[in-house]
C-alpha cells in the first residue's frame, strides 16, 4: 500500500433509505462531508445491513446497487451507486484481518447495501472511488468488533477511508406512526447524549460496555447491528480514541443522526 495523505475514520448514522430524496439539515451534511478531507484512494465501509456468522469481505470487481428493503418509492429503487470495488485491496484486507486472529470469507458477488451507498450517493455521487464492504457479525461481542478496527488502523496512511454506517439510536420498534420531522424521544436523547460525551472523552470502556454503561441501551439497540459500526471505527481509531461530533439530528423519533470523526 503506497503511501498517501492519511484519512480519518468516520462513522454516520444512514438514516431511512429515502434520505438521498430528501432535502435538509442531514441530506446537507452529508453532501458536504466528502469535501471536508482529501479524496480518498479507496473506500471501505462497515455496513449494519451486512451481517454474518464469520467475518467478511466483499471482493467484487463492479459493485451492484443493493435495494434491500420494499414499500418505498419507485424513486428510491432507481437510485443506482455503481461505484468501481478493489479486489485487490479487499483480499489485502482480508490478510490483515487473518493477521489479527480472524477467520475471513471473501465474496466476489456482494454488491452495496443501502447501509453503504445512501451516504456515499450524497457524499460522492459520482462513484467514481472504489468501495468494497466489511460486514458485521451481531453475534460476537463488541471487542471482536474493536478488534477488527485495530486491524484496519494502518489502511489510514495508504489514503483509505473508513467509513462506519449504522445508527447512533435504532429502535424501529417505535417508528410506526412517526414522521420524517418527530424529534428525538427522550430516551433516545438520553443515549445520544451519553454517546456524544463518550466519543468525545475518549471512553473506549465505556462504549464497548455500552449494554451495561449506557442509559436505556437496550431499549436504543434491542439488536446490535447498527451500533456495531461505530465498535469498529471506534478501533480503527488506533491509539487515540478521543473523537468529535461532526452532526447531530433526530428523525422519526428514535433514530439519531449523530456522526463522529476520528483523525488521529
Amino acid at each position: 500500500m503506497s503511501k498517501q495523505v492519511k484519512q480519518p475514520v468516520i462513522f454516520v448514522s444512514h438514516g431511512a433509505p429515502t434520505l438521498p430524496l430528501e432535502n435538509g439539515h442531514t441530506t446537507d451534511f452529508f453532501k458536504t462531508l466528502g469535501h471536508q478531507f482529501p479524496k480518498p484512494s479507496a473506500i471501505v465501509c462497515i455496513s449494519a445491513h451486512w451481517t454474518t456468522e464469520r467475518v467478511a469481505v466483499s471482493t467484487t470487481e463492479q459493485n451492484e446497487t443493493i435495494h434491500d428493503f420494499y414499500g418505498f418509492p419507485r424513486k428510491l429503487y432507481e437510485i443506482q451507486y455503481p461505484a468501481p470495488g478493489k479486489p485487490e485491496l479487499a483480499k489485502r484486507v482480508s490478510s490483515l484481518l487473518e493477521e489479527a486472529g480472524f477467520m475471513v470469507d471473501t465474496d466476489p458477488q456482494r454488491g452495496l447495501d443501502h447501509g453503504a451507498w445512501v451516504p456515499l450517493s450524497m457524499m460522492y455521487p459520482a462513484a467514481d472511488i472504489p468501495v468494497f464492504q466489511l460486514a458485521v457479525q451481531p453475534r460476537e461481542s463488541t471487542v471482536h468488533h474493536y478488534n477488527m478496527g485495530r486491524a484496519l488502523h494502518k489502511l489510514r496512511n495508504a489514503g483509505v477511508l473508513i467509513l462506519a454506517s449504522g445508527g447512533a439510536t435504532h429502535n424501529l420498534r417505535d417508528f410506526m406512526g412517526q414522521s420524517a420531522d418527530t424529534g428525538g424521544f427522550d430516551y433516545a436523547r438520553e443515549f445520544d447524549r451519553w454517546l456524544k460525551i463518550a466519543v468525545e472523552s475518549g471512553d473506549a470502556d465505556g462504549i464497548l460496555n455500552y449494554r451495561q454503561m449506557a442509559p436505556e441501551a437496550r431499549r436504543n439497540h434491542p439488536t446490535p447491528e447498527h451500533f456495531l459500526p461505530l465498535i469498529v471505527a471506534l478501533g480503527a481509531a488506533g491509539n487515540a480514541p478521543q473523537g468529535r461530533q461532526i452532526h447531530d439530528g433526530f428523525t422519526y423519533g428514535m433514530l439519531s443522526m449523530a456522526a463522529f470523526r476520528w483523525d488521529a
